[in-house]
């Protein structure tokens, strides 16, 4: 069973530890519990607002997958082709390896790694599948990375409406987040790091954090606090807290599924330009989730942003689009949270040793598996340990700021509005809108 959703103890009181971590999501619990495994006599803090996997890290879509939010053709331009192909092929062994801990800890998050079909249902959209296959063959990526299907593969595997192709890939796995996260800090309560729940850090300093129950002092300090990260002073631009928000059908009865597919549980979404996800559940639901809400002036967050009746309804009718079948299946759940946007599209995982001060996030919505591998990055800049994870290209890169408010709200949403016009365009006409691939360039893509 999962641990239950009840907060543990809250910092009582100034304390002194060798690392403290603010963010109790999967970046702080991944950097605690590797940090843990490496040096048993670690004293580590791990410093939570809510609970453990409060934010994106329990409320997410379930695709612990390979994918990293800047393409192979940007890490490239950054760091090189052999630097770019590098960080792919550790993308790739981070989905595994967040699977052989979830077995080897007892974290029952509902693994089954069926992989990913990413269909196509335009001309637009299968010329962007086609382009997605040749980048990753000239970086040396083969069919059994990523592969073309044909119309008939793709709807043998997804039967939505108006497929005309698509791609495969093996590398991902459905997950249940939360189950996740509350295993992971379970692990770590097991093990005997201290996870200090209802506990908000205020500020990041070197070697120390501020709460309002006392410092917290360390010859390390990290930030994983990913979409809430504006909150903390000097960060405000830093990252863009976007919302993605999501629904999930009532458990669907066999016949459902035989005409839908994903009996393997694969992952699904699309080539439109404003990402949808999706997933078959370990219960027989579909949970489907998409990025159309908008974005809030001054970065801010509150609870009530999580429910856009509008946005809930716009992912109701493209479930129903896209499977008839379900028009009228019950919506039984509707939630929804902030992600973590960098400036530059690019993560980031990082550490200054001249202040103990480190870093992880950025993940763009793709940080289930990306998590995993900022904790043992982290960890390895922390013990100094020269690995080929230190030497990926998101190490210690710094993505620009933001620009200043009002610019950002206005940016931010007239980008969601064009390509949510984009999709209307391309799949009225059949061909590729331009303005969005000037978007895509006027974001660094």
């Amino acid at each position: 069973m999962p641990e239950p959703l009840q907060p543990g103890p809250p910092l009582a009181g100034d304390i002194d530890v060798d690392v403290a971590i603010a963010g109790g999501g999967y970046t702080g619990l991944w950097t605690a519990y590797y940090l843990r495994k490496a040096d048993p006599g670690l004293r580590i803090a791990v410093l939570e607002r809510e609970i453990a996997g409060f934010g994106a890290s329990g409320r997410n879509g379930g695709w612990c997958s390979a994918l990293f939010p800047a393409s192979l053709t940007k890490l490239a331009r950054m760091a090189g082709r052999p630097a770019a192909a590098a960080m792919h092929r550790a993308m790739r062994e981070t989905v595994d390896e967040v699977g052989r801990v979830a077995a080897t800890e007892g974290i029952d998050c509902h693994w089954s790694k069926g992989g990913t079909v990413q269909l196509a249902r335009s001309r637009p959209q299968l010329e962007r599948a086609i382009e997605e296959v040749a980048e990753a063959r000239e970086f040396g990526f083969g069919e059994q990375d990523l592969r073309l299907l044909s119309a008939g593969e793709a709807s043998q595997l997804l039967a939505a409406t108006g497929v005309i192709g698509g791609t495969y890939t093996p590398h991902c796995a459905a997950i249940h987040p939360a189950r996740l996260a509350r295993g992971l800090a379970a692990t770590l309560r097991r093990l005997g790091v201290e996870l200090y729940e209802k506990t908000p850090v205020t500020s990041i300093e070197p070697r120390r954090m501020q709460t309002p129950a006392g410092t917290v002092r360390a010859e390390h300090v990290i930030r994983a606090t990913e979409g809430f990260t504006p909150a903390l002073p000097g960060l405000r631009r830093a990252i863009a807290p976007v919302y993605s928000l999501m629904i999930a059908t009532e458990p669907l009865p066999p016949g459902t599924w035989d005409q839908i597919g994903l009996s393997q549980r694969a992952t699904f979404g699309d080539y439109r330009h404003v990402i949808i996800y999706g997933q078959r559940t370990a219960d027989g639901r579909l949970a489907f989730g998409g990025r159309g809400a908008p974005y809030h002036l001054g970065s801010k967050i509150t609870p009530a942003f999580d429910r856009e009746p509008a946005v809930f309804a716009a992912l109701r009718n493209a479930l129903g689009e896209m499977f008839p079948v379900l028009r009228e299946a019950e919506v039984t759940h509707t939630w929804g949270g902030p992600l973590g946007v960098p400036r530059d599209w690019c993560a980031s995982a990082g550490f200054d040793r001249a202040t103990g001060v480190g870093w992880a996030g950025g993940y763009v919505g793709d940080g289930v598996a990306t998590t995993n591998l900022a904790g043992r990055t982290l960890a390895d800049l922390i013990l100094r340990r020269d690995t080929g994870l230190v030497r990926l290209p998101w190490v210690n890169h710094r993505s620009p700021r933001w620009e200043v408010e009002p610019l950002r709200w206005l940016g931010t949403n007239a980008a969601l509005h064009v390509l949510a016009r984009a999709d209307q365009a391309e799949a009225r006409t059949g061909r590729a809108a331009r303005s969005a691939a000037l978007f895509s360039r006027l974001m660094g893509g």
